[in-house]
């Protein structure tokens, strides 16, 4: 690609200035194998971009030589940011984490166990160029166990389509590409890292979606698996439901309203005529069903309700705090009179 330039992008940048223009977020968990090899092809595949760029590299909770390998990519590269966390907090706060000790213009995440070929950064950039807000990456071709991964994925994505409106195929990758702006509201709770093109389209984003390459794992194994199903579900229908009805919460539950009173009317109606067109005693031959159907409903409205007031206050609390959902340990990170030729990177041995 050519350097940058008049053409490239929507905002001009100072060579000078101390912030990059590309800021590369990968969070990682116990990726101390593949993390040597995973530095020296994002650092190639950036450095053709022809952009000032940062790789920010957050350890999420590590138990393996993962910190001490993130330590030694510090020391010699002083293009990196590490955010060493307290603990393992998952995916998405790590996420977060990288995105707000970011710098760049331009944010592309990928997963650090190299089934993301870093290569493909390029073409990421190229859609943003293009004007898009967020480009996506979808994995026409998966490496995983179809019956375990591959065809609940697929299930999910439709779903997780069809819910919030957003026509991609693959809301499982994280190796994407984001204008800053369109993540400056942001914010990750449980997995929700799955429906950040969900949450952008919310505000008007404009997003488009490229095919990229499934490596698959080279070493270790997946941290993921069948028992997230649930979890991805309940997400969903806090996603769907912020979509709708967020700021507008009572159609929501005036249509449960209208919905119930509506069978408990009808279930009225034929209670007043085998009372008194028929004569029957409602208590003794009808009770428990009129009881079972109260109780049913009842608790029913109590549980959906108390569910989604309490996902609103837990967002408000975060919201009007400023209350991160992660804690940093420390932050390595080279202040602008620090900083060395970022060309003279020196190449890691393994």
């Amino acid at each position: 690609m050519s350097a940058p330039g008049l053409n490239r992008f929507d905002y001009i940048h100072d060579p000078n200035e101390a912030d990059p223009q590309i800021s590369v977020v990968i969070p990682l968990h116990n990726e101390a194998a593949t993390l040597r090899e995973l530095y020296e092809r994002v650092r190639v595949s950036v450095d053709e971009i022809g952009y000032s760029w940062e790789l920010v590299l957050v350890n999420d909770g590590s138990t393996d030589d993962t910190p001490a390998i993130l330590d030694l990519l510090y020391r010699m590269d002083p293009r990196i940011t590490v955010v060493h966390l307290r603990k393992n907090y998952g995916q998405a706060a790590a996420l977060m984490a990288g995105f707000n000790h970011s710098r760049g213009e331009l944010i592309v995440s990928l997963d650090g166990d190299l089934q993301h070929a870093p290569e493909e950064i390029g073409k990421f950039i190229s859609k943003i160029e293009e004007g898009y807000d967020m480009v996506s990456g979808w994995r026409t071709a998966r490496s995983d166990a179809f019956l375990t991964r591959t065809f609940p994925s697929r299930v999910a994505n439709w779903l997780i389509a069809k819910v919030s409106g957003v026509d991609l195929h693959d809301f499982g990758t994280t190796f994407r590409a984001y204008r800053r702006e369109v993540l400056s509201g942001l914010r990750l709770y449980g997995d929700l890292h799955r429906f950040v093109p969900a949450l952008i389209a919310l505000d008007g984003g404009k997003i488009i979606e490229i095919p990229i390459k499934d490596m698959g794992r080279s070493q270790g194994k997946s941290h993921y698996g069948l028992g997230r199903t649930f979890s991805v579900a309940f997400d969903l229908i806090s996603v769907g439901f912020m979509q709708r009805y967020m700021t507008r919460p009572l159609h929501f539950f005036g249509m449960l309203f209208l919905g119930f009173s509506g069978v408990s009317s009808l279930i009225g109606l034929f209670l007043c005529y085998r009372k008194f067109l028929q004569g029957a005693r409602i208590f003794s031959e009808h009770g428990p069903l009129a009881l079972l159907a109260s109780v049913l409903m009842l608790a029913g409205i109590q549980f959906l309700v108390i569910g989604l007031v309490s996902e609103i206050v837990m967002r408000t609390y975060f919201e009007s705090q400023h209350k991160q959902i992660y804690c940093v340990r420390k932050v390595c990170r080279r202040g602008p009179g620090e900083k060395k030729d970022p060309g003279k990177a020196p190449k890691l041995k393994k």
